[in-house]
């Protein structure tokens, strides 16, 4: 006695087959990262477990439970039943990923292994690559980076270019930074009260930290140093290094600093000046010039 399932026709069977294996490939998936997401959300794993790891397992776990799901399609295909057997035990993954992937993937999945491994740098991470790109890292996928610039822009960057470049991580092992305020005065400069209103103008930032160490700080050493650094054609540049406890603080204490160190030098009479130059011409040399210029009415 016939079913209702053995009247249906075999393509349509197959393809029912084929959407049924998906689908729990898919309700797989969800399980298994909102598990994972509501692991990462608890207070007991947060403080434990390094973000852009999780981020690039889930991505990593969605992958496999998706290549066993196309696995078990591929057995229940006659022409690709070997294939997908190959798949689902593993044999010949690699075989058919190198055949079927190009280079410059698997150099990019690789990469991300490497970086997620020995951790450059983080999500979250402030980074410059090649000192042209300077950003926030967002994420860290299988095959690029995504980094966020001061502008909002997302830059992509692929996993094995990054991994091979310079990358300057202003967040490794420790988020501090130091920055210099640069200033030039005028010869005629008092230079004892320029230096002291650039210590005390940057002193009293808000974002300033003291990173004096005990012996400093029982000699009374200046939180902020302030030292000649040039005699200049036109000025003598002051330099002064302050220290913040992030990148992003760092540049707010060294713009508000120019401002205010710029204010009281006005208000202490204290000149910044500005490269100039005099022009003189021998006696004679503008009569000559005009006679050889043809469209001059003037001359002769």
């Amino acid at each position: 006695m016939k079913s209702v399932f053995d009247s249906v026709p075999s393509d349509f069977r197959l393809l029912a087959v084929l959407v049924t294996i998906m689908v729990i490939a898919a309700l797989v998936n969800w399980v298994v990262i909102a598990i994972i997401n509501r692991l990462e959300s608890s207070r007991l794993t947060t403080a434990s477990v390094d973000k852009t790891a999780l981020n690039f397992a889930k991505r990593l776990i969605s992958v496999v439970i998706y290549g066993v799901g196309i696995g078990a399609c591929l057995t229940h295909i006659p022409e690709l039943k070997i294939v997908g057997h190959s798949l689902l035990t593993g044999a010949g993954i690699l075989t058919l990923v190198g055949g079927l992937a190009s280079q410059q993937v698997l150099g990019n999945i690789v990469s991300g292994f490497m970086i997620v491994f020995f951790r450059p740098f983080r999500i979250g991470d402030r980074i410059t690559v090649s000192g042209t790109y300077t950003g926030t890292v967002e994420d860290i996928t299988l095959r690029e980076t995504i980094v966020r610039d001061a502008e909002n822009n997302r830059i992509i960057i692929p996993n094995s270019q990054i991994s091979s470049d310079v990358v300057v991580n202003a967040n490794h092992t420790d988020s501090k930074t130091r920055k210099i305020i640069e200033v030039g005065v005028g010869y005629s400069t008092n230079l004892e009260q320029a230096m002291a209103i650039m210590q005390d103008e940057i002193a009293k930032h808000p974002q300033l930290i003291d990173q004096r160490t005990e012996e400093e700080i029982r000699d009374n050493a200046p939180v902020v140093v302030v030292r000649v650094t040039a005699l200049g054609d036109s000025s003598i540049t002051l330099r002064a290094w302050a220290w913040a406890d992030s990148p992003a603080n760092g540049f707010v204490l060294q713009c508000d600093s120019y401002v205010n160190v710029k204010r009281r030098f006005d208000e202490a009479g204290i000149e910044i000046p500005f490269p100039q130059r005099t022009i003189s011409f021998a006696e004679g040399a503008r009569i000559g010039l005009l006679a050889d210029d043809p469209n001059d009415r003037s001359a002769g």
